[in-house]
């Protein structure tokens, strides 16, 4: 038995299902196979949907044991229930699924739930989980947006249970006393929070001098100094060696990256957040002779083709920041293309957010990074201590800060530490995607009270007499 079809995707993430969605909507017969019992991928099975849902409901708890007061909310300190949360977080999972599966059937896409290999060129072999006989699937354009999983240091075992990645971090059973973290990146500090709220004594360990180490330095240096403040201890420029398991927890290997210190520490979990990798083995992909790079990603050009002719992959299969909405662009303009139409990512906009508490978010170039290319630029900062809606809130942390360049005041990149800076990061997002300057941000006339004149008045600050170089 074999099936025809116009469009074959491999992966229901984000990548997958939104380039199937936007085929169909173009005229296309599309097929997506994955191999999860729900679509979403990563980022709504185990990743960015599930830890949201959590940390939602651990800033609620954290606010109404620690801020309700101090607003005249008064009141017994709230109990956690983490049975009853974690209900919740897969109750958010299975209807944005749900939602998912709903578009398919509006638009005619066809879901297998299986495991996929290339058979010949243009031909893939299907198998049916939980059970079935494989059978053959046939696809004009095939494209793989088969994700990434996570990295795992060498000797140190993971069993999601002492050590944990993502996966396990989204669904303890228990709140640890001590948690160790492997890794000062946006997973890793997310996870870290969620548990310091429900009195989890949280360390990590990085083995960059810095947490956030891709983010403006301005913003790790703060953000590390505020979950200092709520008792997260950081070790930089340190490694872990080793891990050992024992009944009541594990027993952890740290020394410094240059190798003059060493010490040993002691957590109920550890969480294993080094990075990610690229999902590309079991496919099968010598069979088409679909190339991949030094570090197992497969390797397109500037349209997503691989090196055979109809094949093409996405999302954190290929090169590029591995986060779920850089995916969906990338799946919408393939779609487009075989469509015949036009489409085009700018990789130097892809807004980057960490959602702790107060959340960080990036667009465009660093501080370091002008400096490092020799780029002349003025900086303008403010701060949520002097914005009016900030203060009525209670979340006068961080700032604002936008990089324009010396010459012609277009803005080169803005980063943001505090409440709401993730949707606060997308007015800097279609600004420098349309080529604004920082006074046409300063000129636009913005509602008040609102956290986003806290950017009108970054922008305002930019001075041109102040440039760096």
């Amino acid at each position: 038995m074999s099936e025809n079809y116009d469009v074959v995707i491999i992966g229901g993430g984000p990548g997958g299902y939104v380039c199937a969605i936007r085929a169909a909507q173009l005229g296309m017969k599309v097929a997506v196979i994955d191999k999860r019992e729900r679509l979403g991928g990563t980022c709504l099975n185990v990743g960015c949907i599930p830890s949201k849902a959590l940390l939602t409901a651990s800033h609620k708890f954290e606010e109404a044991g620690e801020k309700f007061e101090l607003m005249g909310i008064e009141g017994s300190k709230p109990k956690l229930n983490l049975k009853r949360m974690m209900a919740f977080k897969d109750t958010v999972i299975k209807d944005n699924a749900r939602g998912i599966e709903h578009l398919f059937k509006k638009h005619g896409v066809t879901w297998i739930c299986g495991s996929a290999e290339f058979k010949s060129l243009r031909t893939l072999s299907v198998k049916p989980l939980p059970k079935g006989h494989r059978y053959d699937v046939t696809g004009q354009h095939i494209i793989l947006a088969t994700g990434s999983e996570p990295v795992a240091l060498p000797g140190i075992e993971v069993d999601e249970k002492t050590v944990v990645t993502n996966t396990g971090a989204l669904s303890l059973t228990e709140v640890p006393k001590k948690m160790l973290i492997i890794g000062g990146g946006v997973i890793g500090l997310e996870m870290g929070v969620v548990w310091q709220r429900f009195g989890t004594k949280v360390t990590v360990v990085e083995y960059a001098s810095r947490i956030l180490p891709a983010m403006d330095n301005e913003i790790s240096v703060t953000m590390q100094a505020i979950l200092q403040k709520h008792g997260m201890e950081f070790h930089l420029g340190a490694k872990v060696t080793g891990v050992k398991n024992g009944k009541k927890g594990a027993k952890i290997s740290i020394e410094s990256v240059d190798g003059k210190s060493k010490e040993t520490l002691a957590a109920d979990v550890v969480l294993m957040s080094v990075g990610r990798k690229a999902n590309t083995e079991g496919l099968n992909l010598e069979i088409p002779n679909v190339k991949l790079d030094d570090k197992g990603r497969i390797e397109v050009d500037g349209h997503f083709n691989t090196s055979t002719k109809g094949i093409y992959a996405i999302g954190d299969a290929i090169a590029g920041p591995m986060l779920a909405h850089k995916a969906e662009k990338e799946g919408i303009i393939l779609a487009e293309l075989l469509a015949g139409q036009s489409g085009h990512i700018n990789y130097n906009l892809i807004p980057a957010v960490v959602y702790t508490s107060p959340e960080a978010a990036s667009i465009g170039k660093t501080e370091e990074e002008l400096k490092q290319e020799n780029v002349s630029y003025k900086v303008g900062k403010f701060s949520f201590a002097a914005n009016g809606r900030a203060r009525s809130m209670g979340e006068t942390q961080g700032f604002v800060k936008i990089l324009a360049d010396s010459k012609t005041d277009a803005v080169l990149g803005c980063h943001i530490i505090g409440a709401e800076a993730g949707n606060m990061i997308h007015e800097v997002a279609m600004a420098m995607e349309f080529g604004a300057a920082s006074e046409d941000i300063a000129r636009t006339c913005h509602a008040h009270p609102t956290l986003n004149e806290a950017v009108k008045e970054a922008a305002m600050a930019v001075d041109k007499r102040a440039i760096h170089s």
